[in-house]
């Protein structure tokens, strides 16, 4: 076969749709017979969102109708306010939604678009010579059996097996200072804020929902997803383990100790499942590569993190960069694969200095107070403001381009409304197919890359047109009437190769 995914997770199941748009049909292997009922992420951030509504996805997972829109109120950093009515455009969507739906709604896409998912089945091993990859597989009846594959993708995990059978260093940092406990509660309902939603907590004050508080003893959060109970989170600084299960007494008591007064936690409502947890330390790490011949890694099987949430963020952006290269490398195409870890890697990096800033300005202590008041003075510039909503993001990352490229190359497109002869539609409806794209605004029309289908339109912009990859990042464009033709060619010819039947 083409190409087998290890994982069905978000990432996994990311990449699988996105190689089914490619004409490729994967096999994804998940070792749980059922997707798991374990509450985890919470939701999507940034780019990602819109690329969900790029992939015709978004009212999938959101349950409502339209585009998303851009979150013009306020976001945290550090847990300090990100105040983005400051800001024209705020480059921050939000998309709360549970892990378990988000894996529902992209398994049932990705079978729609034709990949194979075999739950129930567990890699065991893996090697791999010039021509191919051998994987291992124990299936749900505890038989064992062989999958040939040109290709194969790690989506498994932090403790992925294919990173480990490939020989792929996981260099980085573990953190063992900080003790995290979060459960699902009711809280008392007079404590609520009908007007803004905030916990009004006596002895302490208002804690807007989403919006974590600081303490020089910890940090405390209140997030009332759609759907479930609310969840209350706190973190403390050099605690030591009690191996003992966690208890609700025991967040109760680190609430107390974060706050320095009582919130009356109760119990939360329905069957569950309901998350009552706690997490000694943490880690940040980043593969030291992420290709080994024909063995590929996405999302926690590629770096972890120890602070920022952006974990799933960043992963399923892995998969929409790998699926459209790795399809074409299948199809015979174009070979730019090795341009996925030459594109994703940097900002992983890039992640670990987020993830290291937040760690610090979240630490206890006096010192840190001062510099958090400082910044907390710098976070009332538009200015600053932008840049940090820029990072939270994943908005200030450009892809490498040549020297002398438009100054909109390598980055994401824009978001445009297209009017044609048949009537106006949005850039984002026409990358669903995740297919390259030539989106011609020049005065006389006439623009043509081969392989590439082209769009004749008019939009309010100052650009002349646009030559898009599947993943919607701009790999080309021009603000001229008269653009250089050769240029646009040998730019769809540099990424999309030769063309082959739809």
């Amino acid at each position: 076969m083409d190409a087998v995914i290890v994982g069905g997770g978000p990432n996994g199941l990311m990449l699988a749709c996105e190689l089914a748009l490619g004409g490729v049909r994967p096999v994804v292997l998940e070792r749980l017979t059922e997707p798991s009922t374990q509450p985890r992420s919470n939701g999507l951030v940034g780019q990602v969102v819109r690329m969900a509504d790029r992939r015709g996805l978004f009212e999938r997972l959101s349950g409502r109708p339209g585009p998303p829109q851009p979150n013009t109120s306020y976001f945290m950093f550090a847990a300090m306010p990100l105040d983005l009515g400051l800001l024209e455009d705020s480059p921050i969507y939000n998309l709360p939604v549970p892990e378990l739906k988000t894996v529902r709604v992209l398994e049932e896409r990705a079978t729609e678009l034709g990949a194979e998912i075999r739950r129930g089945h567990e890699l065991t091993g893996l090697t791999q010579d010039g021509d191919g990859v051998t994987l291992t597989v124990r299936g749900p009846d505890a038989e064992t059996y062989e999958l040939r594959a040109g290709y194969v993708v790690g989506a498994d995990s932090a403790h992925s097996l294919v990173r480990k059978a490939s020989g792929i260093g996981f260099p980085g940092v573990t953190y063992d200072r900080t003790t995290s406990r979060s459960a699902h509660v009711t809280v008392p309902p007079d404590w609520l804020d009908p007007a803004t939603g905030a916990l009004n907590v006596p002895g302490h004050g208002p804690v807007l929902p989403f919006l974590p508080v600081r303490t020089a003893r910890g940090g405390f959060s209140y997030a009332p997803l759609p759907g479930f109970p609310p969840l209350v989170a706190t973190v403390e600084w050099d605690e030591p383990e009690t191996g003992t299960p966690m208890t609700l007494e025991e967040l109760r008591a680190s609430v107390h100790r974060v706050l320095g007064t009582d919130v009356p936690l109760g119990p939360p409502p329905g069957p569950g499942p309901h998350v009552l947890r706690r997490i000694n330390g943490g880690n940040t790490r980043v593969a030291d590569r992420y290709r080994d011949g024909r063995v590929f890694l996405v999302g926690d099987a590629a770096h972890v993190f120890a602070a920022g949430g952006t974990g799933l963020n960043l992963g399923m952006q892995d998969a929409i960069n790998l699926g459209w290269k790795l399809a074409a490398a299948i199809n015979g195409t174009a070979d730019v694969l090795d341009t996925y870890e030459t594109e994703r890697r940097p900002i992983a990096d890039r992640t670990i200095t987020y993830s290291r800033t937040q760690a610090a300005l979240l630490a206890p202590g006096d010192d840190v107070t001062g510099l958090r008041e400082i910044f907390g003075e710098l976070l009332t510039q538009p200015g600053v403001v932008r840049a940090l909503a820029r990072l939270v993001a994943g908005a200030d990352v450009r892809y490498p381009v040549a020297g002398d490229a438009h100054p909109l190359a390598g980055w994401p497109a824009p978001d445009l409304d297209l009017h044609t002869p048949d009537g106006t539609i949005r850039l984002a409806e026409l990358a669903r197919r995740g297919r390259p794209l030539l989106i011609d605004l020049t005065e006389d029309g006439g623009l043509h890359a081969d392989g590439v289908e082209t769009v004749r339109a008019t939009a309010t912009t100052d650009v002349t047109a646009l030559l898009l990859r599947p993943d919607s990042y701009v790999a080309w464009a021009s603000s001229e009437n008269h653009p250089d033709q050769d240029e646009l060619r040998n730019t769809a010819r540099h990424w999309f190769g030769v063309p082959v039947n739809a």
